[in-house]
């Protein structure tokens, strides 16, 4: 039975470990190395001890099968006169007897107690591929939620950069005679709003690094990069193609294939305990006045009678039979489980997508436009300060939602691999910026 499989999913992204970027990013100092997804993936998959927990349990596994498949130890046995008490004739009675028994597995009990533990082997395989697979979707899922921790930071001082410019206006106005003191009081409560959300997505980001920390195996206070800049793509993944590839990989299909193959085993071996596997016996006696070392030399075979007792090996096919169809329809429950999780990733990474297209297309350049023409008309006195601060905010709750859209994209791509069971190849490759 084959049990070699793909181990590790393959990517072609880089990463690189740098400065501490929360308090970087809190002093507003220096640079701060990039962070790409490609080496967090191969350092979680190296480092990771869940998985590495996982393959240490398979690598114990295949090890079961070299046992299964063995025969029998070989039995040595011997005996020796301690004491006699009472007269015999010379080489009447034997004093020392030495035998060597082996039992022979001519039935193929031992290949189907292997093939029973190599399916075994496949099943604790594919539950560390499962491992790997729900692993790298949580470390691809939080290292998209730090990426948008810090494009949410970038937007929110940007945001307060435009604040503070249109209470400066307002102040402006206001000394002129044009405005009341209301408006750049209001513009500056707006503004402290945006300082006290800034203290929150420094929050995030700190836990975000400390995931991926704990994820890459690392100390959760070692420092970490600011994820890189990436080029959305769209998701082109047609159902049928995404429903192969994930009956020919999900792991738990391939599990409940594997326990099939298992049950079939043990339900032959089951059948063949009917029949003994016969011990060969050969044995050495010496005489107790004998010059020879052997007196004589006995040859033997010996086996079971399982005919005797058959309630105990008919119950134990019946409890292999439905153990067999047991594991049959648990492949039927998970081939129709698994095909509703793929239409609910798929039909989820398509929404976020429509999300995504929606924001960047239309919404926000849209609330843009708003915020510029609202900008202008209380310029010119045409629109009143509370138009302008309303356009502002709807402006940058739409930039927010578009950038956290792009998250939930990213995150409902690494769902749909987990989903399927194999790399899709759905994430583009970082692209590395320079920060000053």
């Amino acid at each position: 039975m084959k049990t070699t499989y793909l181990l590790l999913l393959s990517t072609t992204l880089i990463l690189s470990v740098g400065a501490e970027p929360s308090a970087a990013v809190a002093e507003g100092r220096g640079s701060i190395e990039s962070l790409s997804l490609g080496d967090v993936t191969n350092t979680v998959l190296a480092n990771n001890p869940a998985i590495q927990q996982a393959l240490r349990k398979w690598n114990a596994a295949k090890a079961r099968v070299t046992q299964e498949v063995a025969w029998d130890d070989l039995r040595v046995s011997g005996s020796s006169r301690a004491a006699r008490f009472v007269d015999v004739a010379p080489n009447a009675f034997t004093d020392q007897v030495v035998s060597v028994e082996q039992a022979i597995p001519i039935t193929g009990k031992n290949l189907l107690r292997a093939r029973a533990a190599a399916a075994d082997a496949v099943a604790i395989f594919e539950q560390a591929r499962r491992e790997q697979l729900d692993v790298l979707a949580k470390a691809r899922s939080s290292y998209f939620r730090l990426a948008n921790a810090y494009a949410q930071l970038e937007l929110n001082r940007k945001n307060l950069v435009s604040l503070r410019q249109i209470a400066e206006v307002s102040r402006s106005r206001y000394e002129v005679g044009k405005a009341n003191a209301a408006e750049p009081l209001a513009g500056e409560v707006e503004a402290s709003k945006l300082l006290e959300s800034e203290q929150d997505i420094l929050r995030k980001i700190s836990a975000e690094q400390s995931q991926l920390n704990v994820l890459m195996n690392r100390d959760a206070f070692a420092p970490l990069g600011q994820p890189d800049p990436t080029e959305m793509r769209s998701l082109i993944v047609p159902m049928e193609n995404a429903r192969a590839l994930m009956i020919a990989n999900r792991p738990e299909i391939k599990i409940a294939q594997a326990k099939i193959d298992m049950e079939r085993s043990r339900l032959g071996l089951a059948r063949r305990n009917w029949i003994p596997d016969p011990a060969i016996k050969v044995e050495a006696q010496r005489y107790n006045e004998a010059a020879q070392a052997a007196s004589e030399v006995d040859a033997g075979v010996s086996f079971t009678v399982p005919w005797i007792n058959p309630a105990k090996y008919s119950a134990a096919v019946r409890e292999a039979k439905e153990n067999l169809a047991a594991s049959e329809h648990e492949l039927e429950r998970t081939d129709a489980e698994s095909l509703g999780a793929l239409r609910d990733a798929l039909q989820k990474a398509h929404t976020m997508k429509h999300h995504v297209d929606l924001f960047r297309d239309k919404l926000v350049p849209q609330a843009r436009q708003a915020f510029e023409a609202n900008q202008f008309a209380y310029e010119t006195g045409k629109a009143s300060f509370l138009e302008w601060i309303t356009a502002q905010r709807n402006l940058r709750d739409l930039e927010a939602t578009a950038q956290q859209h792009i998250t939930d994209y990213y995150a409902a791509l690494a769902e749909l691999e987990a989903v399927v069971g194999a790399d899709l190849n759905l994430f583009p490759a970082t692209k590395t910026k320079e920060r000053k």
